[in-house]
């Protein structure tokens, strides 16, 4: 039987959930991160010209590797580009946040899953309450939703009582488009894929300092909460930070769990973190954690480190690679998010339609490609109409029929854009969406 598409279905649904979770006593609970992004405009004719001007070497990129100085964004981001690869560079020279600034447009927008998650609900009418590392004016004017809220002292308050008047902190946005041409030494390249880079000139998310008042007041109202994203780690690359870190999150999550053990701890990461802090943090959070969140590139690398093939245009590989990682961690499933389809892998959730998830997630992440912003319910509805169903990902759904694997798995083909207007969160809203399966 061909893939029965459900979209509109749950669309209606989705309506019904809004008004669940703006009368419910209980919550969405986001963490931990927040910055100010930058979008640079993409205009490939005036990175060509970088290039010929700064690349003196043939483009690689080095695990550790930092952007010092024009010459080595050249090296680095080329080699990213070459193969459609997004990612995270941490920058350590000013000067050169501001000639790309000069070169490229900028425009500001949120960045870090939980305020882009927190923000993507908030434009449906749903309430998160975030924990957040920048609350600058920028940030906090971005994430002013009704609903939209965080913990100060031992209570909830609007986002907009918690603005401080530090400066915002920027990570510049370089999303760049397939099919343009790269001019690399004489040699032509066309970028395979539509993508984004992200450029770090930020310290303070090498330490994600969580707030005490945020997981004193969960602590004690555990019952409050119906899903719990734990996320934001991205950028730690010393082990005594994750160390530190989980040292003062495992007893909280832990309290969360023994005292409401149907909340949803979901744990989303990234292929990009340091490969080390990602097996501790993977290996120290799963007692903890129902679900893992990744896309393809990030099963891929996890499938490097244990040893095995794999190959993300193989249904089979891909589902014994999330196989591998079950009976790894202790966790009841696995969300894999990718451009084509989304699958939730493992065992079922009670009282939980995953499909509906993957489903609005997709819905959410179509139209933030589509329009270039968080969609409201009527922009979702004019996505079902005008994007069609990922043709990819309807194969992978035919596939998984005729394989039948003994697991709980539920595959939804995306709606699908060649050429999106926008690169940048979509895993993210991505997420978000999900989430909306866990409201009660």
């Amino acid at each position: 039987m061909a893939y029965q598409d459900h979209y509109g279905m749950y669309l209606e649904q989705l309506k019904e959930k809004v008004e669940t979770a703006q009368k419910s006593p209980k919550t969405l609970v986001f963490g931990y991160t927040s910055n100010y992004d930058v979008v640079l405009q993409w205009d490939v004719k005036a990175y060509n010209e970088i290039l010929r001007k700064y690349l003196k070497e043939e483009p690689r990129m080095e695990e550790g590797d930092v952007i010092d100085s024009m010459e080595s964004f050249a090296r680095i981001t080329s080699d990213y580009l070459i193969k459609g690869l997004g990612g995270s560079i941490d920058v350590t020279e000013l000067k050169v946040c501001q000639t790309l600034n000069e070169i490229f447009q900028g425009e500001g927008a949120l960045g870090g899953t939980c305020a882009q998650g927190a923000a993507a609900l908030g434009s449906l009418g749903i309430p998160v309450v975030t924990c957040l590392t920048d609350w600058s004016g920028e940030v906090c004017s971005l994430l002013d939703n009704p609903g939209t809220s965080a913990v100060k002292g031992d209570k909830i308050v609007p986002i907009s009582e918690c603005v401080s008047l530090e400066d915002a902190v920027f990570h510049l946005i370089l999303q760049f488009q397939k099919g343009d041409k790269l001019e690399i030494h004489g040699k032509t390249y066309e970028i395979p894929v539509s993508n984004r880079l992200i450029l770090f000139y930020d310290t303070i998310h090498k330490y994600v300092r969580i707030s005490e008042d945020f997981l004193n007041y969960w602590d004690t109202r555990a019952d409050k909460v119906s899903a719990y994203l734990a996320s934001g780690f991205d950028a730690i690359i010393d082990m005594e930070v994750i160390r530190e870190r989980m040292a003062q999150l495992a007893p909280h999550l832990a309290i969360l769990k023994k005292e409401n053990p149907q909340a949803i701890l979901y744990f989303e990461g990234a292929y990009y973190m340091n490969n080390n802090v990602k097996e501790y943090l993977c290996e120290k959070i799963a007692p903890y954690a129902d679900i893992f969140g990744m896309n393809e590139e990030e099963l891929e690398v996890q499938m490097q480190k244990e040893g095995k093939e794999f190959s993300k245009n193989s249904l089979p590989s891909v589902l014994e690679a999330l196989r591998v990682l079950l009976k790894k961690y202790p966790i009841q499933g696995i969300v894999l998010h990718t451009k084509d389809y989304a699958m939730y892998f493992g065992r079922e959730l009670p009282g939980i339609d995953m499909e509906q998830g993957l489903t609005i997630g997709n819905l959410m992440s179509g139209t933030r490609a589509r329009l270039g912003k968080y969609g409201t319910l009527e922009e979702l509805e004019e996505s079902r109409g005008c994007m069609e169903l990922s043709k990819d990902g309807l194969a992978f759904a035919a596939e998984l029929e005729e394989l039948a694997p003994p697991e709980y798995v539920r595959l939804v083909p995306s709606r699908y854009l060649e050429n999106p207007k926008y690169t940048i969160g979509l895993g993210d809203t991505f997420v978000a969406g999900v989430h909306t399966c866990f409201i009660r």
